[in-house]
């Protein structure tokens, strides 16, 4: 545990993987285990899912609003998957970061590469690898949440999205959830202690000094 006196600058934290391979459950178990990491929430021209709830799971608008969030500069980063849109509104994760919280997001290799262009350090990204492609494919039909279609061109693009895994600070092959729920874990309590997140750690030191 970091001592009280010593601040610490918060950190995004990237969780991407092929779709079905399991960053979005490790996302929310993650959500629900550590207070001291919120969900950064993603607007998007997709439809909404059953369960999902506008301005928790997603922002959900329309192409033409999500045209001025580009122009507006409102945009950490923002790609295309899948013929719709997603993009990462600035100012709660700003705010959230400036709180002292830590900010997770569930986003694809392309949202990683300009969160990292934009702010490299304050950035830990890590990658979610299925144990195999027949347990991905599984994986994609139990959940029932696409048509047949969709799943083969999850799959199709699976590859591709894989082939990101070295632009990764760290690699995590989720056969179980729980263990790979635990490795996450450690790689955030692991960064969050590093040296250049510390910005109390040089005044502490010279205090402890100072004592001596």
């Amino acid at each position: 545990m970091m001592n009280s006196a010593i601040q610490r600058r918060g950190l995004m934290f990237v969780l991407s993987s092929p779709s079905g391979a399991g960053k979005t459950t490790l996302s929310r178990m993650l959500i629900e285990r550590d207070n001291g990491i919120v969900m950064s929430v993603s607007a998007t021209t997709r439809q909404s899912r059953p369960g999902e709830t506008d301005g928790a799971d997603y922002f959900f608008v329309d192409d033409g609003r999500f045209d001025q969030m580009v122009t507006n500069g409102e945009f950490l980063e923002h790609a295309k998957v899948f013929d719709h849109r997603y993009g990462t509104p600035a100012s709660p994760v700003k705010a959230a970061l400036s709180d002292g919280l830590d900010v997770l997001f569930d986003i694809d290799w392309q949202g990683a590469q300009q969160l990292k262009e934009a702010a490299r350090e304050d950035v830990a990204s890590v990658f979610i690898l299925p144990p195999s492609m027949d347990e991905l494919e599984r994986r994609l039909l139990a959940r029932a949440q696409d048509p047949e279609d969709v799943v083969l061109r999850r799959m199709s693009k699976a590859a591709d999205e894989m082939s990101h895994w070295a632009e990764y600070d760290y690699i995590v092959v989720n056969e179980s959830i729980d263990t790979s729920l635990e490795a996450v874990c450690k790689i955030l309590a692991a960064e969050r202690m590093k040296r250049t997140r510390q910005s109390g750690l040089a005044e502490f030191v010279i205090n402890l000094q100072t004592e001596s």
